[in-house]
């Protein structure tokens, strides 16, 4: 007597039994399904399709604004400046060392990251990175695992730097300064955690005149033209808004920017881009060991 046949959908499942291996693409063959394993010789072996999670992940991490590339997904394709801050950095990058081994690096304001990347990928010793808000910081914190790149990052106000211990080989002061109620303060603070021979690289948008012109170190008090010349030294208060940010307070011209550089002790050595300085402890030294800013504090300045 002959046994019973089994339905088809049944001998279907008995003769493929599920499996749950992950999909790759081999190099080398045709396409072909053997046990759920897609292989395709054509590319190298990796798994199909990695980029799914980083996708993802870069979206619930909420809005950039550093368009970082993360292994092919840009986390700011869109960006209102383009190809933001690279757009800057192909400028900045040529002006700074391209080994940096042992170096430190302290990146105030770092946002996503993205300065902070490019400096430990140029082998710094150690990276710190600072910011106050949490966004940014688990941004920068995602980007730099996913990089693969060893660098720390904290919670913490440009007007708490004196709280760090140390000072750095380089200081990066990118896109912060016009943001802050008190720029001249904080840029009094980072100075001191420069090295003596450290660089501050340091951006900043710029409004107004672009023009600088030569001006003496003291005018008479009834010589009020001075101020009429759009390359005198200047900052734009903003009491509102400006680009609907309220967090924009002053914005500099080009010759205000480098007068607070010279004012607040440093030596401009490099000026790679519109709204970028690189800078070396130089016009003002400190006196018997302390800084502008303690100077200033004591009212001894």
């Amino acid at each position: 007597m002959r046994g019973r046949r089994l339905p088809i959908r049944r001998l279907a499942r008995k003769q493929r039994p599920p499996c749950h291996l992950p999909s790759f693409r081999v190099a080398g063959q045709d396409e072909q399904v053997a046990s759920g394993l897609v292989i395709d010789r054509a590319l190298p072996l990796v798994p199909d399709r990695p980029w799914r999670h980083r996708d993802r992940r870069v979206a619930e991490l909420g809005e950039w604004f550093h368009n970082l590339d993360l292994g092919g997904v840009r986390t700011a394709p869109n960006h209102f400046l383009g190809d933001f801050p690279n757009v800057k950095w192909k400028h900045i990058a040529p002006a700074l060392p391209e080994d940096l081994a042992g170096a430190t690096v302290l990146d105030v304001g770092c946002n996503g990251g993205f300065y902070s990347i490019e400096m430990k990928k140029r082998g710094a010793a150690r990276v710190l990175g600072i910011d106050v808000d949490d966004r940014y910081l688990d941004q920068a914190r995602f980007a730099a695992q996913t990089l693969g790149q060893d660098i720390e990052f904290e919670k913490r106000s440009v007007y708490h730097v004196d709280q760090i211990a140390g000072q750095f080989d380089y200081v990066f002061f990118m896109g912060v300064l016009y943001h802050l109620r008190y720029p001249l303060y904080a840029l009094d603070l980072l100075v001191t955690k420069l090295k003596p021979e450290g660089r501050l690289v340091f951006q900043t948008m710029i409004r107004g005149s672009e023009d600088v012109a030569d001006w003496n170190h003291d005018y008479h008090f009834w010589k009020k033209n001075i101020f009429d010349d759009a390359r005198w030294p200047a900052a734009y208060f903003i009491e509102h808004k400006y680009a609907g940010d309220p967090t924009n307070w002053w914005i500099p011209n080009r010759a205000c920017a480098e007068a607070m550089l010279r004012s607040a002790g440093l030596e401009i050595v490099d000026h790679p881009e519109s709204e970028t300085w690189i800078c070396a402890p130089g016009a003002i030294r400190p006196r018997d060991g302390r800084s502008v800013l303690d100077l200033e504090l004591s009212g001894e300045l």
